[in-house]
Order: structure tokens, then C-alpha cells, then sequence
């Protein structure tokens, strides 16, 4: 069977190949080459600015290159060593006391060879919380994990293509998603992890065409990349079949599709910026990220397939920004929804915005609803006893974020808030850049509930506090 992280063995085949036919420089005397094809063209329009809670201009991370560099050189370098810990706030019988004591050591590099930018991010990590190493690449588990490794080149400087593994996004939600279906660690985003890594990595190819009607980004997973969902591992959960919380002590299994090129993804976005407002279509051929299934003969939580259509647009507004997001979620294994055991279609719409209040002072809010289609046969065929899903599931978000001592400390808290289920999660944050090297911070992830079976209700044991110290460079 071929391995499920094929792609990124094929960029690192491809980035050794490279660099055995096109050596770098011995003297170095060589005249600087130009950039890639297609990274040099200044005037291709970027991606929207994401959000403040995913933006990236802050981190290390490498980026295209923006200056030549010499063939086979390292043309960015970095990285950091960071320790970080997290302690629960109360006792859970089914998990540790403590969720994460691990320290992390990223190496990020890129070369640039003829016309193809060769990238690499690796993390080597250990945790004596975590009771086994052995590397487990898709699940982010073990002393290694892979971040990227890929190869970008260009066609006809039109056409850029990524091949490998690769962090992918896009959407306009700020820690709520509606058309983006890249896979998710949802794990590491509530044990206290940075919130770089609720953004798993992709076995993907990708396709992004420039053109003065509109750009087109295709990406392509040959076999499905699942989130990093919540299962009993470090996290415990609501086990509807247990009818109480469960972890460590009955992990939740799963039959997830991983047939090569069987079970394969695709996403399309089209995207238009029109006087300053990015619009957007989007289309997604797959599964659900999460299971969104279960086998009763089983026991097991399945993937059923998913289609996905949406849109959304991002702009000025009054004197903030603004954002409109919508998705059909067509749940194709139940057409009908009379299947009780698959999530029935459903559409989710995303309302955001978010406004520079005083100086260095953000608010951001944002409202959220999953409404369920064909609820009356959903509910015609619920087995008797089990707990009935609302036809509508809002969630309401607030962002708080004040820079202070030349922006070098940041204080923030994010709060959800749903009225349906009638629970919430905070996360406050504090960050403090020391110097230009080390930085330090803490924060913490609270669930609040009113019962023990709803979205974040069910993590009411897993309230934690977390510190974390990073040296950077």
C-alpha cells in the first residue's frame, strides 16, 4: 500500500534530484538568476489578508522569496525552540492532569534552484505526557512532525504549482470556517498548542492561475486528509453511545477512507478583487473533515462524502472590515436525510467584522449558523433516545485585542458564545516579545456548560491553563 504521505516523499525525491543536477555555486561567482517563473511578477494580486487570529506576518515562517538569491543557496533560514505546558484546572478521571509538557524544536529552510523554490519546515518535538513517540505523520504524532515539505515552479508565469506538503487556507472566518476544508488539529488547538498548528498540513497539489478576469486556485489531495479530531487521546469527549465523557479509557474509533486516488479531494476557489472587496466562489468534492457518520454494526465514526458550495466577500466597511460568508453542505451519502446515523445537508453562514477601536485596541464579533435541512425526517427517524440535534446551531464570536509597550505586548481574549446549546469557550491570551529572540507567554482554554452533550459543553473537563517560552531565529 502506498504510503498515505506520498507526496511529500515525492517532493523530497524531487528536491534531492534538483539539487544533484543543478549543484550550487562552488565560488559563488555566478551572476544572480532571476526568481522563478511566476514569483517575480510583482504585480499578481495576493491573497486577502487573513484574519487577525490566522494571520502569519508574525511568524518565521519562510516565504517567497523576494530578492534573488544564488542557485542552491539557502535562501531563508530559521526556525525556533520553544518549551510549553498545559494544566488542568479541575480533575478528569479519563485524562492526565496535565495535557501537553512538551518541548519543540522547528528548522525551516527554502532553496532556490533554477526555477523551482524548494521548501521545508520540520518540527522534532518531545512530550513525557504523551506515552508514546513512535512518528505518526498525519496525526501529527511522535518525535517528528512534518509541517511542509514541497517544490513551487511556475508555467507560462501565469500558473504557479505547489507540490508536496503544504498549510493551506482561505474563507474569511476568524476560528470559524465555512468553505475552508483543509484539515484542522483540533487537539492541538485546545490543549494550548500555538494557534498556528489548528492548521494541519495538506498531502496536496496545487494549482493557482492568474488571470485579469479572475484568479483560480485548485488544489488536489489524492488520498483524504482528515482533521485532528478530538478522539480521547490528551482530550476527553461526550461518547453518546456511553451516554457520559469519555478519553484515555474508550477512544473514539473511526473507518476513514484511504483508498489512493479513490478517496481523493478536490477544493476550487475563484477569487476577484473588485475596488478593494475580495469576492470569492468555492467548491469542494470530498468528505466530512470530521466524522460525520457512525456504524452502528461497528461502533465506529465514519466520513461520509461531502460536496460544498460557497462564497463570500471581504471588505471596507464603515471604518472596520467586513465579511459575508456562505456554504451548502450537501451530505451526499443522505440525500434525504432519513439516514439518522449521517449528518443530514445543511447550509452554514458566517456574518463578521471587525474595527480598529482606539489605537492599538481591536474588536472583532462575528455570528454563526449551521441550519439543518429536511429536520422533520431527521427527526421522523432518531432512534428513540438519542439526543436531538437543534434545526439551528448559532455561534457568536468576540475578539479583544489591545497592543501595549510599542506593540511588544499583547493581550487578547476570543470568546464564543452559542444560544442554542447554550455554552461557550473562552481563550484569553497574553504574548510578550522580550527581544528580537525570545518571547514568552501564557493563556488558557475554558468551556463553560449547561449540559454535558453540546459542541463545547462537552470539554467542561478539559478547562487548562498554559505557558509557553520561545527563542526564535
Amino acid at each position: 500500500m502506498i504510503s498515505k504521505s506520498f507526496l511529500s516523499y515525492i517532493s523530497i525525491g524531487i528536491i534531492v534530484v534538483l539539487s544533484v543536477f543543478f549543484p550550487p555555486s562552488v565560488n559563488g561567482e555566478e551572476d544572480e538568476p532571476d526568481l522563478p517563473l511566476g514569483l517575480e511578477d510583482q504585480t499578481k494580486p495576493s491573497e486577502p489578508k487573513l484574519p487577525l487570529g490566522l494571520s502569519t506576518e508574525e511568524k518565521t515562517g519562510p516565504q517567497a522569496p523576494s530578492e534573488k538569491t544564488l542557485p542552491g543557496t539557502v535562501s531563508d533560514f530559521g526556525g525556533f525552540w520553544e518549551v510549553r505546558t498545559s494544566i488542568r484546572t479541575q480533575n478528569d478521571p479519563y485524562e492526565k492532569n496535565i495535557s501537553m509538557g512538551e518541548t519543540r524544536f522547528q528548522l525551516e529552510t527554502q532553496k532556490s534552484i533554477k526555477n523551482f523554490l524548494l521548501s521545508l519546515t520540520n518540527d522534532f518535538l518531545y512530550d513525557p505526557v504523551f506515552d508514546h513517540h513512535t512518528v505518526r505523520l498525519e496525526e501529527g504524532d511522535g518525535f517528528i512532525d512534518l509541517r511542509e515539505v514541497n517544490v513551487i515552479f511556475a508555467l507560462f508565469n501565469v500558473v504557479d504549482i505547489k507540490l508536496g506538503r503544504q498549510i493551506l487556507t482561505w474563507g474569511t472566518g476568524d476560528m470559524l470556517f465555512v468553505n475552508d476544508l483543509f484539515p484542522k488539529d483540533w487537539k492541538s488547538f485546545f490543549i494550548g498548542r500555538d494557534v498556528e498548528y489548528l492548521k494541519a498540513p495538506s498531502d496536496a497539489l496545487k494549482i493557482s492561475v492568474f488571470t485579469d478576469i479572475a484568479d483560480v486556485d485548485l488544489v488536489y489531495t489524492p488520498r483524504f486528509d482528515s482533521d485532528r479530531f478530538i478522539e480521547g487521546e490528551r482530550i476527553s469527549y461526550w461518547n453518546s453511545i456511553l451516554g457520559r465523557r469519555a478519553g484515555s479509557d474508550d477512544k473514539f474509533e473511526v473507518m476513514k477512507p484511504d483508498d489512493w486516488f479513490e478517496d481523493s479531494e478536490a477544493a476550487l476557489r475563484i477569487s476577484k478583487n473588485i475596488r478593494g472587496y475580495e469576492l470569492s466562489a468555492y467548491g469542494y468534492y470530498g468528505f466530512w473533515k470530521s466524522p460525520g457518520g457512525f456504524d452502528p454494526d461497528s461502533g465506529k465514526g465514519t466520513f461520509p462524502d461531502l460536496s460544498v458550495y460557497g462564497m463570500s466577500i471581504r471588505g471596507n466597511l464603515f471604518r472596520g472590515i467586513g465579511n459575508l460568508e456562505v456554504g451548502y453542505y450537501e451530505s451526499r451519502d443522505d440525500p434525504d436525510g432519513n439516514n439518522p446515523y449521517i449528518r443530514n445537508s445543511e447550509f452554514r453562514n458566517l456574518l463578521g467584522y471587525e474595527q480598529e477601536i482606539v489605537a492599538d485596541f481591536i474588536l472583532g464579533v462575528q455570528y454563526y449558523v449551521e441550519y439543518m435541512l429536511d429536520y422533520n425526517t431527521y427527526l421522523d427517524h432518531l432512534p428513540e433516545k438519542a439526543i436531538k440535534a437543534d434545526e439551528y446551531r448559532q455561534v457568536i464570536t468576540m475578539r479583544l485585542t489591545q497592543f501595549l509597550m510599542n506593540q511588544n505586548l499583547k493581550i487578547s481574549l476570543f470568546a464564543f458564545y452559542s444560544p442554542s446549546d447554550q455554552d461557550a469557550y473562552l481563550r484569553p491570551f497574553i504574548h510578550y516579545k522580550i527581544n528580537d529572540n525570545w518571547a514568552a507567554e501564557a493563556g488558557g482554554n475554558i468551556f463553560l456548560e449547561a449540559e454535558d452533550d453540546t459542541f463545547f459543553g462537552q470539554f467542561e473537563k478539559n478547562n487548562n491553563v498554559y505557558t509557553g517560552l520561545r527563542y526564535s531565529f
